[in-house]
């Protein structure tokens, strides 16, 4: 059955390559209404979602599409989607972790409790958070794939282990403010990049959009294979530039581009390639698949869950450490919110699968933007925050929902 399912899908996509070549554009919108209804949809669901989102609070209030609180969701929205990023991985893994929250305000505080108390530059106390978090996710590794600790098991314990770990870390005063001059604080609240940097870098990223799409298809031709269509690859530069630049002109009324959400951003990009071109990436979503058979088939399984869990938890410090930035200080209350609701949120309401094996980086980026809209549209409209998080848990069923119904289109029509 498996291999059956398997040469029918193969059969599929042969037939999609022929219907873009013979049809070009044409033959593009046909291929995607026929994966519409087989099930694979893509983040056509989180971006519908945003859509409806934005015009209903702007509707309720023009200022929110204003440029200064874009501007503010934007770097509002990129610590816990760095955090996100991490959760993405673990999710591909068809595996949890509950304790991104507590790590991300433990090492937090230890970078806090070295730089400030104890009087160390910011370098050893921003390494030392990230060698924590190393050091956190490869024990869940060693428990998960020695022991046979159930991820949620573990995850749970470190939530309020590491929660323990933060107060003790912080002593009686709870609080540690970073200073103001910190190159921490400056980078996550006061850098900005000029008009010109920003359109600058615009054109570098459409330039290494279309190099690496003609790559593609010389390899493709090389290879003897289907490859896309230059038309295709020149409409979506020209949509990409187009749309970036709108929005960075329309950003730039305001403050423009932070360097906190472009870090998030190249974060994003970085992660997206490695799961897609990268080997690493293509044995990831193998073991989320099925990790019987990508063991039979060689890949070292607990050499992935290694990497993956200790990526999870070091990006749980990253985001830990930009929060604290942000915030311009570490306290009782940093990571032990919402910050684990809103980063598994974000994960899952971007498109990344429960069940393993599907998803993508940008989910983690559709998510949380989509939730710091919510976040973001509630306060403005004055609604209590205890609506957010009823608003944010059916928004995240809905979300499961989707994804379950697709998984079962996608099945039933052999694309598995």
């Amino acid at each position: 059955m498996a291999e059956d399912t398997t040469v029918s899908s193969v059969a599929a996509d042969l037939a999609d390559e022929r219907l873009i070549t013979t049809q070009g554009l044409g033959g593009y919108a046909k291929l995607f209404w026929h994966r519409l209804r087989g099930g694979e949809l893509g983040s056509l669901p989180v971006v519908l979602g945003l859509i409806i989102i934005c015009s209903a609070f702007y509707a309720k209030d023009v200022t929110f599409l204003s440029s200064r609180n874009l501007v503010n969701m934007t770097l509002f929205a990129a610590p816990v989607g760095v955090i996100a990023l991490g959760i993405v991985l673990v999710l591909l893994l068809g595996e949890i972790d509950l304790s991104v929250g507590s790590v991300s305000g433990f090492a937090a505080a230890s970078m806090a409790v070295l730089v400030v108390d104890k009087g160390y530059s910011l370098s050893i106390g921003i390494l030392a958070a990230l060698l924590i978090g190393l050091a956190i996710g490869a024990s869940y590794a060693v428990l998960y794939t020695r022991l046979g600790v159930p991820s949620f098991v573990f995850s749970l314990a470190g939530l309020l282990g590491f929660q323990g770990a933060l107060l003790y870390v912080l002593g009686a005063n709870g609080t540690i403010n970073l200073p103001s001059d910190s190159g921490l604080v400056e980078f996550t609240r006061q850098k900005f990049l000029t008009d010109a940097q920003a359109y600058a870098l615009i054109a570098v990223v459409v330039v290494v959009y279309v190099a690496s799409q003609m790559v593609g298809i010389r390899r493709r031709r090389r290879a003897d294979l289907t490859p896309q269509s230059v038309v295709l690859v020149v409409v979506k530069a020209v949509l990409l530039a187009v749309g970036l630049s709108l929005l960075t002109w329309y950003l730039g009324i305001d403050r423009g581009w932070g360097y906190l959400p472009l870090f998030f951003a190249a974060l994003v990009v970085i992660v997206d390639l490695a799961l897609r071109k990268s080997r690493w990436g293509r044995h990831v979503f193998a073991v989320g698949g099925n990790e019987e058979a990508a063991r039979r088939s060689g890949i070292k399984v607990n050499r992935i869950y290694f990497s993956v869990f200790a990526l999870t938890s070091v990006f749980a410090a990253v985001g830990g450490l930009l929060a604290a930035g942000q915030l311009t200080s570490v306290s009782q209350s940093s990571g032990t919110t919402d910050t684990n609701l809103t980063a598994i949120a974000a994960a899952v309401i971007g498109g990344t699968s429960l069940f393993g094996g599907r998803g993508s980086a940008y989910a983690a980026m559709l998510g949380i933007v989509v939730l710091q809209a919510i976040q973001s549209g509630l306060n403005i409209v004055g609604v209590d925050s205890s609506v957010r998080f009823m608003v944010t848990g059916a928004v995240l069923l809905l979300a499961v929902a989707i994804d379950s119904v697709s998984r079962r289109v996608r099945s039933a029509s052999g694309r598995g």
